[in-house]
């Protein structure tokens, strides 16, 4: 049995067929219709048409409530209070999974990637243009809406969390286009970057230590666009984090092998699970 994969990204949708023994059949990305929940779903149904499946799983951004289908709050798709569920399952003649961006990328790191195999508690911390974690207790997401939300903390000097630690704020501090382009003046020993660098470290490290004191976090994966400097971003947070964590053990900071198709092979996990589940749409 095929199934479909779609993951809605801010400016992005990225789409994937997978077979019954995860072969990708087809993968394809387009634009994201901002703005538009029913155009979305016309874009499903298409993907629907062109390769015939048996499920589709389906995750946004944002802050969603994926029992009652709702997608709360997504500030990048101006959307706010959609039944996103609804509206694309209304579209297509196959059962819908519908899901939370990052908590797929949790789930795809969890059972095929970097922590496979983990029994301890798992933070997946998708850094990118914005900064948000998903937690794995036991193999199970934890899928309450308002769960992971750790870049919209605010810190003790003002601002939110991600405002300082995240791939656009760290860019931003930097005066660089872009958080490649800082990790490349980093190694060169700029000072504007290296200064931005080890903000956007410490005050993560604060957010991931807090996280793994609360549930004992075994293994925390990394993710998202700022990942992709490795052990310049994972080094020093790794020591970072140890060092907050005090007599407490610290866990092993990894990352994410999925890069930024995490959430798109999350959604087609769900699919599967949907199937497997004898769910009927």
């Amino acid at each position: 049995m095929a199934v479909l994969g779609v993951d809605v990204g801010g400016t992005t949708v990225k789409a994937r067929v997978t077979g019954d023994d995860g072969a990708v059949l087809a993968q394809w990305r387009e634009p994201t219709p901002t703005g538009d929940p029913q155009a979305l779903a016309g874009l499903v149904r298409r993907a629907t048409e062109w390769y015939p499946v048996d499920a589709v799983g389906l995750v946004v951004p944002g802050i969603v409530d994926e029992r009652a289908g709702l997608c709360l709050q997504a500030v990048n798709l101006g959307w706010r209070d959609v039944p996103v569920r609804e509206l694309v399952s209304a579209s297509v003649d196959v059962p819908l999974a519908f899901g939370q961006d990052v908590r797929a990328g949790a789930l795809a790191e969890v059972r095929t990637g970097a922590a496979a195999g983990s029994s301890e508690p798992v933070l997946f911390a998708a850094v990118g243009t914005g900064l948000a974690g998903a937690l794995v207790v036991d193999g199970r997401v934890l899928d309450s809406p308002w769960a992971g939300e750790i870049g919209q903390v605010l810190l003790a000097g003002g601002g939110r969390v991600e405002e300082v630690a995240s791939a656009s704020a760290l860019a931003r501090h930097a005066g660089a286009p872009d958080a490649f382009t800082v990790a490349e003046r980093v190694r060169g020993g700029d000072g504007a970057a290296l200064t931005a660098w080890r903000e956007c470290v410490r005050v993560l490290a604060e957010s991931i230590a807090w996280t793994t004191a609360a549930v004992g976090c075994g293994t925390v994966v990394v993710g998202g666009g700022l990942a992709e400097a490795g052990a310049l971003l994972l080094d020093p947070l790794t020591h970072e984090v140890a060092a907050r964590l005090g007599i407490l053990r610290a866990p092993s900071v990894v990352r994410a092998h999925h890069g930024d198709a995490a959430a798109v092979i999350g959604a087609t996990l769900l699919a599967q699970d949907l199937l497997a589940a004898g769910v009927a749409r």
